[in-house]
């Protein structure tokens, strides 16, 4: 278990400390409340359960409030959340990103209903710092549970927890005393709930700061200059089966080569319970939120659900968003059908197409079906020379067709699902080469796709919100006319 004075030092540059703290408000009704308040603070070197200020990671500037379980285990009263609602007023009016670690037992019982409503005043004021477009940053200690998980303990645009930390929203303690059994192992494991993808890493506090770096890198430093426009390769005429067969390549770079090699600054976001990868990252010095489709998966209502945390992740931060679509079709299944899948398709369609910051679409390998076509409308559309686009695989047209597979390699040619008919059609704005196959040379590739990658979103940033989501708008409105 960490305290609040390591987790500070842990992340801040040396001696960058500035305490925002004053006296906190006088509430104890009880002499035993005050004398457990006083043993509290003897026992913490604190005044109360939380510690506020700011400091430097790296010389940016930051805001951080840190909860001290050895203060009547982290409770939140009144005092303890006017403070922290303080320091986020503050930090919003000031524009810091704001790094919040709570490790809680939940509301302060001492003072009952009165301290449970505090965690209303505190989200509210979360929210509004988010809505200035300002990062939240959230890092769970051991423990973190009840009201203080259930409301700024949740709210980060990212968050992360320490290993082995116990987070959950019900306290063991309470189950086991309420229904008179354990409550099961493993399940409010930091570990745990990063494989669900509750939260998005499990990060050591020695490693803290590093990983707080990288994530200001993205959401705070400013954008590169104007990156290199990269060499226009010529692209020779392939048989649009040939790239279908391409595609399927298991050696294939896919959506995680690309973060892990074609950009910097990545931190991954997220767990692994979807077939979407979440992520924020450089390309060529140009911040955005990556969406990636893992590759040779089926992707169901789990992974468009993530795919719309991406994009309003970008909208809330103002950074553009880059989808790559790899997939081999959505997940047909009874339990895809009851849990919404067309309904996410829908949204995550509607949504994209509409969002308010830039947006690169990339084609990367096969796009097969719903969740493609939910991740293409952007507005600039980029295909792998192999990339194609179509409704269902070319064997499934061909069984709906000609009630066989054999058919396939032909419709994929009539349909016009390889990159340059895509391009010919207005759907794609530039394909990038592959030498002759992405799998053959995949760093050289991978290279040339985020350069590209880097000046599309270069040259997006010079247009106004209104612009470029109207001209995003026109362009779907005439494909096919």
């Amino acid at each position: 278990m960490s305290s609040a004075l390591a987790l500070r030092d842990a992340v801040l540059d040396e001696g960058s400390f500035r305490s925002w703290d004053t006296a906190p408000l006088q509430v104890a009704t009880s002499e035993q409340y005050r004398a457990e308040l006083a043993a509290a603070a003897e026992k913490s070197g604190l005044d109360e359960s939380v510690l506020t200020g700011e400091g430097t990671v790296f010389g940016r500037r930051v805001a951080v409030l840190a909860c001290e379980f050895d203060f009547l285990a982290g409770s939140i009263g009144v005092a303890a959340a006017e403070r922290i609602t303080a320091a986020i007023t503050r930090a919003t009016a000031e524009r810091l990103p704001l790094v919040a670690s709570p490790a809680s037992g939940g509301t302060r019982m001492q003072e009952g209903t009165v301290a449970f409503l505090q965690m209303v005043k505190i989200a509210a004021a979360v929210q509004l710092h988010k809505r200035e477009h300002l990062p939240y940053i959230v890092y769970l200690r051991h423990p973190t549970t009840g009201g203080v998980f259930a409301s700024w303990g949740s709210l980060g645009h990212v968050t992360a927890a320490e290993p082995g930390a116990l987070i959950g929203f019900l306290g063991p303690r309470v189950y086991e005393h309420l229904y008179g059994e354990k409550f099961p192992e493993g399940v409010q494991t930091a570990e745990n709930l990063y494989r669900h993808g509750v939260i998005d890493g499990v990060v050591a506090l020695p490693q803290l700061r590093s990983v707080l770096d990288r994530t200001l890198a993205v959401l705070c430093d400013p954008p590169g200059p104007a990156p290199a426009v990269p060499a226009a390769d010529p692209i020779p005429d392939t048989a649009a089966w040939d790239s279908v067969l391409t595609s399927r390549r298991p050696d294939r770079p896919g959506s995680e080569f690309v973060l892990r090699h074609g950009t910097t600054d990545p931190v991954q976001l997220s767990g692994t319970a979807t077939q979407m990868l979440l992520a924020l990252a450089r390309f060529g010095g140009q911040p955005a939120v990556v969406l990636g489709q893992r590759r040779l998966g089926m992707l169901g209502p789990e992974a468009l659900r993530e795919a719309r945390r991406g994009m309003a992740l970008a909208a809330g931060l103002r950074l553009p968003l880059v989808s790559i679509i790899d997939t081999a079709g959505p997940a047909l299944s009874a339990e895809a059908e009851q849990e919404g899948l067309a309904g996410e398709i829908a949204r995550c369609l509607a949504e994209l197409v509409t969002l308010e910051v830039p947006t690169v679409s990339v084609l990367l390998g096969q796009g097969s079906g719903g969740p493609a076509l939910a991740m293409v409308p952007a507005d600039r559309v980029l295909a792998a020379q192999h990339g194609w686009l179509a409704p269902l695989p070319p064997e499934g047209a061909s069984a709906i067709v000609y009630r066989d597979t054999e058919h396939a390699p032909a419709l994929s040619a009539a349909q016009g699902i390889r990159s340059a008919d895509l391009l010919r059609n207005g759907i794609v704005d530039a394909i990038v080469a592959e030498h002759p196959d992405a799998a053959d040379e995949p760093r050289a590739f991978t290279e040339r796709l985020s350069a590209t990658i880097a000046v599309e979103l270069h040259r997006l940033r010079t247009m106004s919100d209104l612009e470029r989501v109207g001209t995003r708008l026109h362009r779907y409105r005439r494909i096919g006319l």
